[in-house]
């Protein structure tokens, strides 16, 4: 895909992540209900109310392609892919959402060719907005502008390492990370773990667990356009469209590569 094309995705996916935010918004501030899917995880109607909205985004630009949707394919909505498709996860972190932490986002990526080409992730709570493409490079806003960010070198005193806030396994962690100098162990949730990489603020995330190709997607878009990678336990690379869409265990980092 043409530089020019990346950055016009990037530049719909602003405002089209952005009105899903605000309808997130106006039910988190509401008395909502959270309903169990059948893989036990929680969803409520801002996670599907959100995907509506992705959804009519995408299929209105000028360039369509495949939309693999977490709340559709749980209801068995499975698009074939090809070479290009939309990930989107419409609020990743729904445990924060129903916990009120502000520590959710809407996710929308585009993969080529098995890798994240371009991705949004959206804090609507914290007003927070990270973007990233391959040919544009990777930036964050918030209320004081646009800035451009980029991976950091570790420190010499140890890496900050993040570890999920609902879904942490401290023994393995622990067993993964032995002989590696952290300086510190910082909880974070959802995508803005592989942001706050992205941004320069934190060095590892290892994932020692389920995820879902949608749940970091976006986040790993931004992660590679800023010069950091994802790979899984065999020091290959994270790719996409896997049968089922689910991740194996990885770990995503900043300047230098885990393994």
């Amino acid at each position: 895909m043409q530089a020019s094309d990346q950055q016009q995705l990037v530049d719909a996916l602003i405002p089209l992540s952005r009105a899903a935010g605000r309808l997130i918004m106006d039910i988190y501030h509401s008395d909502f209900a959270v309903r169990g899917k059948a893989d036990a995880s929680p969803v409520t109607e801002a996670d599907e109310k959100a995907e509506a909205i992705i959804l009519e985004g995408l299929a209105a630009l000028p360039l369509s392609f495949p939309v693999v949707a977490e709340e559709a394919c749980a209801a068995g909505n499975i698009p074939d892919v090809d070479d290009c498709f939309w990930l989107v996860d419409p609020l990743d972190g729904t445990r924060e959402f129903v916990n009120r932490n502000g520590e959710f986002t809407v996710n929308i990526a585009l993969i080529e060719q098995g890798r994240p080409i371009l991705g949004v992730v959206l804090a609507p709570a914290l007003d927070q907005l990270y973007t990233g493409s391959l040919a544009g490079g990777a930036f964050y806003q918030d209320s004081s502008g646009r800035h451009a960010i980029r991976v950091r070198q570790p420190a010499a005193d140890g890496m900050d390492v993040l570890a999920s806030r609902s879904h942490g396994d401290a023994d393995a962690l622990q067993r993964l990370l032995a002989g590696r100098p952290v300086r510190n162990l910082i909880n974070a949730g959802s995508s803005l773990k592989l942001c706050l990489i992205a941004a320069g603020k934190a060095d590892l995330y290892p994932r020692q667990g389920r995820t879902m190709e949608w749940d970091i997607a976006a986040g790993h878009a931004v992660l590679a356009a800023a010069g950091g990678q994802i790979q899984t336990f065999d020091g290959a690379p994270l790719l996409y469209g896997k049968p089922g869409f689910e991740n194996p265990h990885f770990v995503a980092s900043g300047g230098l590569p885990f393994f």
